[in-house]
């Protein structure tokens, strides 16, 4: 089972910057609106997969079907990736709604909310030795507090991705500051593993969260 970690924030608040550091060696992005990642030289880090997919970085698609499978060939053939980024997540959701919009009734949301979950069950079956990275915009409910952004109410109220991931961090910005929040409060829904930081803000950067990450989960403890 792989270890997944959820990333929300809104629009400009550093999400995708967080994905600089990390080692493209070892890092597969599904970019789901091929948008330009926000840091330099990111063409030369990340290359087109190829078409038999054995080589290449990042791949763009907001197909659900699509995701699952590349994920699917990754965690099966693809051992030099350790790290799996899928950026904008919710747009698999709002593309898929902006297509139907013209269809009647409520099926399809049903069944946007259904894609959506079948990607989140994918994802767990991969290689134990993959971190899986959902970077995810965050909206603000009626109470003030921030919470993931979805399509219709299927998906939010009856699973919760945040119910199903041991590490949620928001992104906020202060003085200019870009930084990750660890552990929540009335406004926010992030968490994280007792004492796995020091900190409650960590600089936006998923390679010292994966170095942190990796190091909790791997610590010997004397019995």
């Amino acid at each position: 089972m792989s270890n997944i970690s959820l990333i929300i924030g809104e629009s400009g608040t550093g999400k995708s910057t967080s994905i600089r550091n990390l080692d493209h060696n070892e890092t597969f992005i599904l970019n789901i609106i091929d948008k330009p990642l926000p840091f330099r030289g990111y063409k030369n880090k990340y290359k087109s997969m190829s078409s038999d997919w054995k080589e290449g970085n990042y791949y763009s698609t907001d197909d659900y079907s699509k995701i699952i499978k590349a994920a699917n060939f990754i965690s099966n053939n693809r051992p030099d990736i350790k790290t799996i980024i899928i950026d904008d997540f919710q747009f698999v959701m709002t593309n898929e709604f902006m297509r139907r919009c013209m269809e009647r009734g409520f099926d399809k949301f049903s069944e946007i909310g259904n894609h959506a979950w079948s990607i989140m069950n994918a994802l767990k079956l991969l290689r134990e030795d993959i971190d899986c990275f959902i970077l995810t915009h965050s909206a603000m409910d009626e109470s003030g507090k921030m919470n993931i952004k979805t399509i219709g109410k299927l998906f939010a109220e009856k699973y919760g991705m945040e119910t199903t991931v041991a590490m949620l961090l928001q992104t906020q910005v202060t003085d200019g500051n870009y930084h990750f929040i660890t552990q929540g409060d009335a406004r926010h829904i992030a968490k994280s593993p007792m004492g796995m930081f020091e900190d409650r803000n960590i600089p936006n950067d998923l390679n010292f969260v994966k170095q942190k990450m990796n190091e909790y989960y791997n610590e010997d403890i004397a019995l």
